[in-house]
């Protein structure tokens, strides 16, 4: 059969993709340990003026959410792989302007690239995968998928963090980031398939079978129009239908943590005695248990469910922000990362999977594009949220608390508001 889906039907381009995503976050995390480190020692930005620390990741995560929104609604008319391009393209002056930057803004103006390259990318190798894989497949998919990613993010900041004691953090920088751009590059254009055929032969079978083949009708939302528009599908994603509102305020709370990652895991840890290399290797403990762990919760979402999963999620990961004030040294902070990193691993791929499950083929790459910029808001919203309670109490501590206090929170709305959506277990009723 033409365009069947299956990871083992497309296995090589399945691969393709992994790789792809791979590279997405070995670009993001080329940034995370180098871009801190700077703030102080190159550019002036003291330690203790946390809102001004926060910016760049401010700016970035609301550019790579509307780049999320972007990327969805233009793959539908032009294909995964040209937007895919294009977000590598957006990447390539990156570590060029860090490595040259004179001042600050320098580096807050090539987050804002970083952000572009980042919705672009990483949105089009989950829409891609989920276009070639089976429904009975997408908490696998997207579990490998974040998993490639987040490896990549933990990698490169080991790497760059190595990179940067042997020859500077600005010539660390770009030697990595530059090859980096420049492979992606080159196996987009070489080897990526466009996938957009696959979904509208899944849509097409759909509309013949009235559910996807081998499961039962999917609960999609009732009263959507047959081509909604941008608007139609922003409003149904945000507060429209309740499941994908609880959803998508998950996402949105749950990337206070990456920001609280990003931003002051550096500056507590090295604040309490830790080196650049010392601290690389704590947070390399969060993203690696969160890459690793994600090649196990996402296939246990196809079994039990998703809506389990990433409640429980949202509760351990902010458990073990709340340990790392708990204790000290290296151990006790790398066992309060890694749990944070197995509450991610439950969290992450499923809240992105529960969208696809109930989200129309025609319309798929819409919804996980206003999905994913929700989420990636939380980069914003949240970096906003922790410069002004660091800075209003003078301690990054208090940051830790909010983010803690937050994911509980949101844990319970989560629970309340959303459902299973695994078609298998918890089938629309036949009419």
């Amino acid at each position: 059969m033409q365009h069947q889906q299956g990871i083992h039907s497309n296995l090589p381009q399945f691969l393709h993709q992994l790789l792809q995503v791979l590279l997405v976050g070995l670009t993001l995390g080329m940034m995370r340990t180098v871009v801190p480190a700077l703030a102080e020692r190159e550019f002036g930005v003291p330690r203790t003026s946390f809102l001004l620390l926060t910016t760049f990741v401010i700016a970035f995560g609301v550019v790579k959410a509307v780049m999320n929104f972007v990327a969805g609604r233009l793959s539908e008319r032009v294909g995964r792989r040209r937007v895919l391009l294009l977000g590598w393209l957006a990447a390539l002056p990156v570590p060029v302007m860090v490595a040259l930057a004179p001042s600050w803004g320098w580096v807050v103006a090539s987050t804002v690239l970083l952000g572009m390259n980042q919705g672009l990318t990483w949105s089009m190798t989950q829409t891609a995968q989920l276009d070639l894989t089976s429904p009975r497949e997408r908490g696998l998919t997207l579990g490998l998928n974040e998993f490639a990613g987040y490896a990549g993010v933990a990698l490169a900041g080991i790497a760059t963090a190595a990179l940067a004691s042997w020859l500077g953090p600005r010539q660390g920088l770009l030697l990595f980031g530059l090859a980096v751009v420049l492979v992606a590059i080159v196996l987009t254009l070489r080897w990526v398939r466009e996938t957009l055929p696959w979904a509208r032969a899944d849509a097409a079978r759909q509309a013949a079978a009235g559910h996807s083949a081998g499961l039962p009708p999917a609960r999609y939302p009732h009263l959507v129009s047959s081509e909604p528009g941008s608007w139609e599908l922003f409003a149904l994603l945000s507060w429209r239908d309740r499941r994908f509102f609880a959803l998508s305020q998950a996402g949105l709370v749950e990337k206070f943590v990456d920001a609280l990652v990003w931003v002051f895991y550096p500056i507590y840890l090295q604040q309490h005695g830790l080196s650049l290399t010392q601290s690389s290797a704590v947070i390399g403990v969060y993203g690696l248990s969160w890459g690793a762990s994600q090649l196990f919760t996402g296939r246990l979402s196809d079994h039990i469910g998703r809506h389990r999963p990433t409640v429980a999620g949202m509760w351990l990961c902010g458990a073990g922000v709340a340990l790392m004030l708990q204790g000290q040294g290296m151990t006790w902070w790398s066992l309060s990362a890694a749990l944070s990193g197995m509450g991610m691993a439950l969290l992450y791929p499923n809240l992105s999977a529960a969208v696809a499950d109930i989200s129309h083929p025609t319309w798929r790459g819409s919804a996980i594009g206003i999905y994913r910029f929700w989420r990636d808001l939380g980069y914003g919203i949240g970096a906003l949220g922790l410069g002004l309670m660091a800075q209003w109490s003078g301690d990054v501590e208090a940051a830790f608390r909010f983010v803690s206090l937050s994911m509980g929170a949101s844990g319970v709305l989560l629970w309340w508001l959303g459902e299973e959506t695994h078609p298998r277990l918890n089938p629309a009723q036949m009419t």
